[in-house]
């Protein structure tokens, strides 16, 4: 493998990605259709939906023949960045509960990340993630719950 390369502002990081590399067979510089949904496939474990590759493909300029090194590292880091929240929030939640949370749980939940609010307040705040009001909190709603307010980490999205 190269030697790091200094990257703006005294970072270093490795000039290629193994995957990168292994997919990229001819040296190219570069992943093509094919050869991103296989590193899709080597990271993730599943195969990229179509429209997804379709996506990342667009967005390849006409004088490139394929996807830049650069990109993909880009586009990979913001999925397993998001794929890492996705499992903390999935930990959160089994802390408490296998399968829904009731109010009593929410409430717990609650009190041990700010024990001084109000039961008012918590009642509300449950009502509000209970999106389809029926008295249990699903971990879709927890994590819809989760994500409020936050900026996604990318457009990107495996299905």
């Amino acid at each position: 493998m190269a030697a790091p390369a200094p990257q703006p502002g005294g970072r270093y990081r490795p000039r290629r990605d193994p995957v990168f590399e292994a997919c990229d067979e001819d040296n190219k510089g570069n992943l093509s259709r094919e050869d991103f949904k296989v590193a899709a496939v080597m990271l993730f474990g599943y195969k990229p939906s179509k429209v997804l590759v379709d996506s990342v493909m667009s967005s390849v300029r006409p004088q490139n023949s394929g996807l830049l090194f650069e990109k993909f590292l880009n586009l990979m880091s913001a999925k397993k960045a998001a794929q890492l929240h996705s499992n903390e929030t999935r930990q959160k939640f089994t802390a408490f509960d296998v399968g829904f949370l009731n109010f009593e749980d929410f409430k717990r939940a609650f009190n041990s990340v700010s024990p001084k609010l109000s039961e008012k307040i918590i009642v509300e705040a449950f009502r509000e993630v209970n999106q389809d009001s029926d008295g249990r909190i699903s971990f879709k709603e927890f994590e819809s719950a989760m994500k409020y307010g936050q900026d996604e980490v990318s457009p990107v999205y495996f299905a």
